[in-house]
């Protein structure tokens, strides 16, 4: 929805607290991997692609082995505030439903309590030195002259017949004067905010305006005055990330790995951890390549043995759908991103076990559930609801898969009655129930092959051009869960493939000491040409 100036407005604020709209900017989950293609051409590959061959060297290369340098605080600090741009950056660009909202504090909390406390002090002073006699308009004045500065940081650069007009009623020096001769009408100045904040406020605040004016007593109602423009503020910050958005999503990719440069160039060893994952995928890959012999005895088969970086990279992306968050620190280049691979993660660990249910209870069942359609769509979505919140820590999977065990074989049993035939026996009902309280166990097969095939789905959408819209064929077995596994398939591609664009160079300086330090340069595979 475009943002339309309303009449007497002098700033434009978001229509209503929907999502942020950003026309054709705007981007689904599945549109990402479009958008990555879009917003940086393929000359952001070219750094990653000419570092794997070339000698030159450069500031987007690893870091050189040196003694460890000491970091200062003020180092420290810059590098911390360099890392929250960047994080704060790349949520705008990647989340369409990133917006700030107000802090609501746990009940019971140790800053809860505090920020009560200290409020309460102040009102509670404000009141006393109002109901004087005569009354005290000291903090009343400072109150006013926070409000006045809130107000003017609204309004936009041509609203200066309005900013005059605030700046000479709200003029604190002469306030103040009144205040000490005992003339200043409090309640007639806070009137008059009320009426420049229904000016300047979003439509959605309107409500929130209107209950202001119907407040009566002035401390209550100063209170509520600060609380309005607080979401006023909240309303002006997501207003301009969504200005902001389409400007960051044309220059992310070149943002990003600026500002990641500049991190490094404080924190030298700030990569590694990312060294530490791609050497651990480098050893993984190349126990999987076979070394073909060579064709002259005593000559080395260094070209043969060597992975592509392209698989290297790959692999490591696939391992971050099996790595423990909770002991193994996340590499460096992919901490922005850390929470979405966790709820990949976690989707797809709940997939696999929606899958596995299905293979078991077709399996095991199959001539009694022949004939009924739509028994699969219902059994998916069925154990998709009973395994909600698997991976909280008070979630028992072993009982929720009895359950949908029993589940099953009590919906399945009506339908045999109702279509004349006899139940289930009692026998097939508990190895039902039992194969499927075995699907969590590390070696349970049907989980494992599920797994392998997945993991063998999401490497072949890593492998096509992000400007496909074509998913790979699923594999076989998991047509059930297709629709899912696809949208997931796309998610996640889109979020590595974004990562390369960015972080492809600093990846080309640490895959060429890794792969090719003991190589000679003429005999490197074609594949290190590109990521």
């Amino acid at each position: 929805m475009p943002l339309l100036p309303r009449e007497q407005r002098l700033i434009k604020m978001p229509l209503n607290n929907e999502r942020p709209s950003v026309g054709d900017d705007q981007i689904s989950d599945t549109e990402l991997s479009e958008r990555c293609d879009s917003v940086t051409s393929s000359s952001d590959y070219e750094c990653s692609r000419q570092s794997f061959t070339s000698d030159s060297s450069s500031k987007l290369n690893s870091p050189a082995s040196s003694p460890p340098q000491v970091v200062t605080f003020d180092e420290l600090m810059a590098a911390t505030g360099n890392f929250s741009n960047l994080t704060l950056a790349h949520e705008i660009v990647v989340n369409d439903n990133f917006r700030i909202d107000e802090i609501d504090l746990p009940p019971n909390s140790l800053e809860r309590r505090v920020k009560e406390v200290v409020h309460k002090a102040f009102w509670d002073c404000l009141e006393s030195e109002l109901k004087e006699d005569p009354p005290e308009y000291e903090h009343a004045m400072k109150l006013l002259e926070e409000i006045k500065e809130i107000l003017l940081s609204f309004l936009s650069t041509g609203a200066n017949r309005l900013r005059n007009q605030i700046c000479e009623v709200l003029d604190i020096d002469l306030l103040r004067q009144q205040a000490e001769h005992d003339t200043v009408d409090i309640r007639g100045l806070a009137g008059y905010v009320i009426t420049i904040m229904g000016k300047l406020c979003a439509p959605v605040r309107d409500e929130d305006v209107k209950k202001l004016k119907a407040t009566t007593d002035i401390v209550p109602l100063f209170r509520e005055i600060f609380h309005v423009l607080d979401l006023m503020k909240m309303d002006m910050i997501n207003f301009t990330i969504q200005n902001l958005r389409p400007h960051l999503q044309h220059h992310s990719v070149e943002y990003e790995r600026e500002t990641f440069q500049q991190i490094l160039d404080t924190l030298p060893s700030g990569l590694d951890h990312t060294t530490e994952w791609i050497k651990e995928s480098v050893d993984e890959v190349s126990a999987s390549v076979p070394s073909a012999p060579s064709s002259s005895p005593g000559a080395e088969c260094h070209s043969n043995s060597i992975p592509s970086p392209t698989s290297v990279l790959n692999n490591g992306f696939l391992k971050l759908l099996h790595w423990d968050y909770e002991k193994k620190v996340i590499p460096e280049t992919l901490m922005t991103d850390e929470t979405r691979f966790r709820e990949l993660q976690q989707r797809l660990d709940q997939l696999k076990t929606v899958a596995a249910v299905l293979v078991i209870t077709y399996n095991m069942l199959n001539s009694a559930i022949e004939g009924l359609p739509e028994f699969a769509n219902r059994l998916k979505k069925t154990v998709a609801i009973l395994l909600d919140g698997m991976h909280s820590q008070v979630f028992n999977l072993e009982e929720a898969l009895k359950s949908i065990g029993i589940q099953i074989c009590s919906e399945v049993n009506k339908s045999l009655l109702d279509r004349g035939c006899s139940v289930l026996s009692t026998e097939t009902q508990g190895s039902l129930i039992g194969q499927l309280c075995s699907i969590p166990q590390e070696d349970n097969p049907i989980r494992n092959l599920i797994n392998d095939r997945i993991q063998l789905y999401l490497k072949k959408f890593l492998s096509i051009s992000s400007s496909s819209k074509c998913a790979p064929p699923v594999p076989g077995g998991l047509s059930a869960i297709q629709s899912e596994l696809e949208l997931i398939g796309a998610q996640y591609a889109s979020v590595v493939n974004f990562n390369k664009q960015v972080y492809g160079p600093f990846y080309a300086g640490i895959l060429r000491k890794l792969l090719f330090t003991e190589a000679p340069r003429e005999t490197a595979p074609t594949g290190t040409n590109s990521l």
